[in-house]
């Protein structure tokens, strides 16, 4: 199953999981970064977070529920328009 985990960079500058969205849409023309970054916002981002935060795509195994990330992982801020 394909998951998003969201990040958001604390005051510290450390990174810090905040959440974990699966991927339910059938129709794969409806997701987009944006979509993905919007959805995340609405259920994790407070109004002070919302330019803090940015999501990885990762996989969770059905069977076993591990979660693979990409290698390497590194993530990369998209800044969000106020």
């Amino acid at each position: 199953m394909v998951a998003y985990e969201f990040y958001r960079l604390d005051p510290t500058g450390e990174y810090e999981i905040i959440g974990v969205l699966p991927e339910r849409r059938n129709d794969s023309e409806r997701v987009t970064q944006e979509s993905i970054m919007n959805w995340g916002i609405n259920f994790f981002a407070k109004d002070s977070m919302i330019k803090n935060i940015f999501f990885i795509q990762v996989t969770i195994d059905d069977h076993t529920g591990r979660i693979s990330r990409p290698i390497p992982f590194s993530a990369i801020q998209k800044e969000i328009p106020k």
